[in-house]
């Protein structure tokens, strides 16, 4: 019997592509069916609407090393020309790179990425000038109800401004030395640092921030590097440190060395993972008390008496206890970066860190840096003779059980049932809140249980002082959740 044959799927026009892309942050989707060109140049053209109706005049645009980025970003720079507004294309860069050109040029800017998605996946990352956040509700609707009015895409396209892109290789590398005090170092002793940049962006930040690639003096310590060629293919391993399997390699390359540290990025760099000189990966909790402790001394020294530092609500109690310590406030906040930026602001905090290993810097723009969060760990490893594994030790002392997602059909009433279970008591004494969802907060416990902004999931965190009580906790609410 002959197989029945498809008639071809339709193409989607422009609305249908947008409702595909557009999440609470950024746009992400499949290359083709959901982002073309025209998607990219309807983009451009609706962010420049959108910032110049607020007297803005420049958009930066930059893009990672996928193999459609470098013209999605050309076609995104040719809308955004299109739409009224000058561009400064400053092409291959990482996505903290673009952040922090758009606070130093005071501009807003678009970054072609699909962060740690596969091979096959792209999208955009939304700035507003001084890199401020864009989400939804900030910005993102206005600009795509812009762009679905926007005109054909038509070039040219703009080429590359080299000069650009030149200086904000130096200026990025000399801030984040001038910022951990890499441009001062002198190491108390050798120090070996492997660097997994799965072959994302990192590949190319590596040479600028240690090595000579920006034109500066090599920081005084040895880079051992792991598939820094930029190919957004992926050939050795997915760009995606949240997953244990992409980590392996470092942790053997780390052992295999006597390293003292690894690191790991994601695909656009904006994201560090890290691993002890035992193979061990440390929980970002642990990593981003330890950064918060500096920042808290740093401030302090400037005359600040109580600095901000502000966490998500997953982050380990760690975290609140350690800003706490170091003489800090601690500021809780929901869970994405958008949101977190502005709260930066309004707090005027130091510091921000989330449990997925995003790290926030007040004199970074308020904006996240996966490789200045690996210069702050190598500079305090380099005035010590202590290892990461002893400077981390104490800063792990609550088992988390990681995030763990479930399909459901309705998550609104999912979550208004652990709510009525917690409040009555079936997981434990403690306070229910429904910051970011719903939450349980126990003397010494806490879980979280709260909706994906894109699917009909439910995402389940836990922390127990000790690793059984965290499964059987676990245990019992996804028995709940999962009913």
């Amino acid at each position: 019997m002959t197989a029945p044959v498809s008639a071809p799927r339709a193409p989607l026009d422009r609305r249908a592509r947008f409702d595909r892309v557009l999440g609470a942050y950024d746009l992400r989707g499949t290359v083709g069916d959901e982002l073309d060109d025209d998607l990219l140049f309807a983009l451009g053209y609706g962010a420049a609407r959108v910032f110049g109706a607020d007297g803005e005049t420049e958009v930066v645009v930059g893009c990672d090393m996928r193999p459609d980025s470098p013209r999605f970003a050309g076609w995104a720079a040719a809308g955004v020309v299109a739409g009224g507004l000058r561009v400064r294309f400053v092409g291959l860069c990482s996505t903290d790179q673009l952040y922090f050109a758009s606070g130093a040029w005071d501009a807003p800017g678009l970054m072609v990425t699909a962060s740690h998605n596969p091979s096959g996946y792209n999208g955009v990352k939304v700035c507003g000038p001084g890199a401020a956040g864009v989400s939804r509700a900030h910005g993102l609707d206005a600009i795509r109800e812009e762009a679905l009015r926007a005109p054909a895409a038509t070039g040219p396209v703009p080429p590359v401004d080299a000069e650009a892109a030149a200086e904000l290789a130096v200026s990025f590398a000399t801030r984040l030395r001038e910022l951990t005090g890499l441009d001062r170092l002198e190491p108390v002793r050798p120090l070996t640092i492997v660097a997994d940049a799965g072959n994302g962006m990192a590949g190319k930040l590596l040479g600028e921030v240690f090595g000579t690639d920006a034109g500066l003096p090599p920081v005084p310590v040895r880079i051992v590097g792991l598939y820094t060629e930029l190919d957004g293919t992926f050939p050795h391993h997915p760009a995606n440190p949240l997953e244990p399997e992409n980590l392996v390699d470092a942790q053997t390359a780390v052992s295999a060395d006597g390293a003292d540290l690894g690191l790991v990025f994601d695909g656009d760099a904006d994201r560090c993972f890290f691993i002890d000189g035992a193979g061990s990966v440390l929980s970002p909790s642990a990593v981003g008390a330890l950064v918060a402790q500096r920042e808290i001394a740093r401030a302090r020294r400037a005359g600040e008496a109580t600095p901000v530092v502000l966490h998500n609500l997953l982050t380990s109690r760690i975290v609140p206890e350690t800003i706490e310590q170091a003489g800090g406030r601690a500021v809780r906040t929901p869970v994405g970066h958008s949101g977190i930026k502005r709260l930066m602001r309004e707090h005027d905090g130091i510091f921000a860190v989330e449990h997925s290993a995003h790290f926030y810097f007040r004199d970074f723009y308020s904006a996240d840096s996966g490789i200045l969060a690996a210069c702050h760990i190598i500079a305090i490893l380099a005035a010590t003779r202590e290892t990461a594994a002893d400077l981390i030790a104490g800063r792990e002392r609550y088992a988390p059980s990681g995030e763990i997602n479930s399909t459901v059909g309705d998550p609104d009433a999912v979550l208004a049932d652990i709510a009525a279970r917690a409040e009555a008591g079936e997981f434990g004494a403690g306070d229910v809140d429904r910051f970011d969802g719903v939450s349980l907060q126990g003397a010494d416990f806490w879980f979280n249980v709260r909706k994906s902004n894109t699917e009909p999931l439910v995402r389940f965190n836990c922390e127990t002082p000790d690793p059984q009580r965290t499964r059987a906790l676990t245990t019992a609410v996804l028995a709940r959740v999962r009913a």
